[in-house]
């Protein structure tokens, strides 16, 4: 039995390809969202939000511990997707759902903050103010998660400077 060239299997492209096992993809894909057409970074924190509006996911004690425990196997997820598929990939989002729910720590749970802190993160992983652009350039998983937890930790700093101005 002879297998025409057509008939035969082409390989896979490397983001679809199985150089990285498929939960450490989910889960460094955020749920897949970097597998977006575009804007895969906007679609990860959109991910982060939708789970931030989980009922009761806003209590510190959750948000923190699942943060703290999201930060640590991101590290290594982010990690194994980058020697796979090259420097900081455009398919690892999970460090856009920590930055989102870094950038909403501990602020009171409304539609209007969770809307400004989404354009305030986004904003500010794009521009990466300092320190976020040393970690971006890192190379490995530190480098990747690290840079949204800097932006992150800087839109809360402003939304919470808006709180306290009475602006929102």
């Amino acid at each position: 039995m002879s297998s025409s060239p057509s008939a035969q299997k082409q390989p896979l492209p490397p983001e679809l390809g199985p150089g990285v096992p498929f939960l450490t993809k989910a889960f460094g894909s955020g749920l897949f969202s970097g597998y977006a057409p575009f804007a895969s970074g906007t679609a990860g924190s959109a991910v982060g939000l939708a789970i931030y509006w989980i009922p009761g996911f806003e209590r510190p004690e959750w948000i923190i511990s699942i943060s703290v425990a999201v930060l640590f196997f991101g590290v290594i997820a982010s990690n194994r997707m980058e020697k796979a598929l090259g420097h900081d990939p455009s398919q690892v989002t999970v460090d856009e759902i920590l930055g989102m729910w870094i950038s909403l720590l501990l602020l009171p749970k409304s539609l209007l903050i969770s809307a400004i802190a989404f354009v305030l993160f986004r904003a500010l992983d794009v521009v990466k103010p300092f320190p976020a652009r040393a970690f971006d350039r890192l190379r490995g998983g530190a480098g990747i998660m690290l840079d949204d937890v800097v932006a992150g930790l800087y839109a809360n700093l402003a939304l919470r400077v808006l709180l306290a101005l009475g602006i929102l």
